[in-house]
């Protein structure tokens, strides 16, 4: 405590600043785009490094490809192919 103009005063109290994983961001970011929610990209988009946010957007994609091709019982590859609107050889 201090005394300010004769009162005693309590410091302020500094709320911990939250960290977000890359996990969390990629998550939040890719739902974000999916729902053209600018204001929520332009916040998630300074959790974490643009790198720390790649690896994660990256490793959402493998794991989504990976959970639609066991759902489907397709492969992968055919998976992100049909996703894509490629060919599906």
């Amino acid at each position: 405590m201090f005394r300010l103009f004769g009162r005693v005063r309590k410091p302020a109290r500094r709320e911990p600043v939250r960290q977000h994983n890359i996990f969390e961001a990629a998550a939040m970011y890719v739902a974000a785009c999916a729902d053209d929610d600018q204001e929520t990209l332009d916040e998630v988009a300074g959790w974490v490094s643009p790198e720390a946010m790649s690896f994660g957007v990256r490793e959402l994609a493998c794991r989504a490809v990976i959970a639609l091709a066991r759902e489907r019982d397709e492969s992968p590859q055919a998976v992100a192919r049909s996703l894509m609107g490629l060919p599906v050889s």
